[in-house]
């Protein structure tokens, strides 16, 4: 792999070469993403971890399964959009747009209980009007993920090692708002009211600081400095001809090319996490001690040990890329391993083996994702970064959408 800054540099004109790199001061725009990262995980969190009170108000409807597939399938058609008109639109109005559709569909709930549902139950027209609300996080999540991963990517490796850090602090947040929101409201109707509207007034709270950041660092000399490289290096790639539809769907596929056996990784990752986690976490694994703290505290760790992971390219980052999609394919040992501990010998089935294996997926999920989602736009040219970076969410979220379906028909 070469390195960042050379990479960075190929397909720009030379003048880049001699300008010095400006100095990210107080480590801001490194903040900015992690911030970034961590905000639009939040309103797909906010949904899932209020599940238990949609599931309290609409008791016939398959909830967090309806939500999942519709969350998915906007995600997966939107990114392929976004992908094949990039070139099209900028993704500075892309990200802020998304912050803003991400702040509409987490105000909806609210509204839809306060105004019309009034916490009575089988109001299915407030369920529906949620499951829109789904629909419209996930396109925000289709503008702002594929744009926020496009932008780092055409940047140096901290700063989508910063992004994908963002997502796993997303999960440890959401887990420590469960905690406390769990030990604090009764779990009856009126506490399980109050946790969801916590989640979404801290996830909306978080989403505004979110655009506020992102529209400061817009300004700051790095990202200038980063733009202008880019902008270089699309005026070199315009002078070798016009970019047409059919050429930049021609681009489009080489560029897929280049990254599938990483794309693949992804794949791979997010098919194993999805099939076992959450669903066996919440639904098949029990423990007579700790009743019903076991899935939070195995939730909470498998967000705490995927934050590790996806920190840990900070300090060391895995270079070889075929390396990195052998380990992928290694997490399918988790499915027998998984297995075992519902079938398999009597201490395989107490909590100990239980939490280490659901420590592990987490670590494992976190490092590989963050050394692939690095590597992907550093394959290839400058003026190809985004689209790379953008293709590598593609990828995750097929993963996730393929892994969720297999969380179906998988019962072990």
């Amino acid at each position: 792999m070469v390195s960042t800054e050379s990479s960075l540099l190929l397909g720009g004109s030379g003048s880049g070469r001699s300008r010095k790199v400006p100095e990210d001061k107080w480590d801001l725009a490194y903040i900015v993403y992690f911030t970034l990262g961590l905000g639009y995980l939040l309103p797909w969190n906010a949904f899932i971890t209020a599940v238990d009170y949609f599931s309290y108000l609409y008791p016939d409807a398959s909830v967090d399964r309806v939500f999942a597939v519709v969350y998915m399938l906007v995600g997966l058609v939107g990114i392929s959009l976004i992908i094949l008109y990039s070139h099209k639109s900028i993704a500075y109005v892309r990200i802020n747009a998304g912050l803003a559709l991400f702040v509409l569909s987490l105000l909806i709930v609210p509204l839809i209980d306060a105004f019309y549902v009034k916490g009575r139950v089988g109001l299915y027209a407030g369920f529906y009007a949620t499951a829109a609300a789904v629909g419209l996080s996930g396109v925000a999540d289709a503008l702002v993920q594929g744009s926020i991963v496009g932008s780092a990517g055409e940047m140096p490796e901290r700063y989508m090692q910063a992004v994908v850090a963002g997502t796993a602090g997303s999960g440890v947040l959401v887990c420590a708002l469960r905690i406390f929101t769990k030990a604090v409201y009764p779990q009856d109707a009126s506490g399980l009211q109050k946790s969801a509207n916590l989640y979404f007034s801290v996830s909306i709270v978080i989403l505004f600081i979110c655009m506020v950041l992102y529209n400061l660092v817009h300004k700051h000399p790095v990202m200038k400095y980063y733009n202008e490289l880019k902008v270089e290096a699309d005026t070199a790639n315009e002078n070798n001809g016009p970019l047409t539809g059919a050429v930049w769907r021609s681009t489009v596929w080489n560029i897929v090319g280049r990254i599938k056996w990483c794309g693949f990784g992804i794949v791979i990752i997010y098919v194993v996490t999805l099939a076992i986690f959450p669903g066996y976490i919440t639904e098949d694994v029990h423990s007579e001690i700790l009743k019903d703290w076991y899935p939070i505290l195995l939730i909470s760790g498998y967000n705490v040990f995927d934050l590790v992971g996806k920190s840990l390219t900070a300090v060391y980052l895995l270079q070889n890329a075929n390396i990195a999609v052998g380990g992928c394919i290694a997490r399918l040992l988790f499915f027998p391993l998984f297995l075992g501990c519902l079938h398999g010998p009597k201490f395989f089935r107490t909590e100990i083996p239980v939490t280490i294996l659901t420590c592990l997926l987490g670590l494992t999920n976190g490092y590989l994702t963050s050394v692939l989602m690095i590597l992907i736009p550093k394959s290839v040219k400058l003026q190809h970064a985004e689209t790379a970076g953008i293709a590598s969410v593609l990828f995750l979220v097929f993963g996730l959408a393929a892994g969720s379906v297999i969380a179906w028909f998988w019962v072990i």
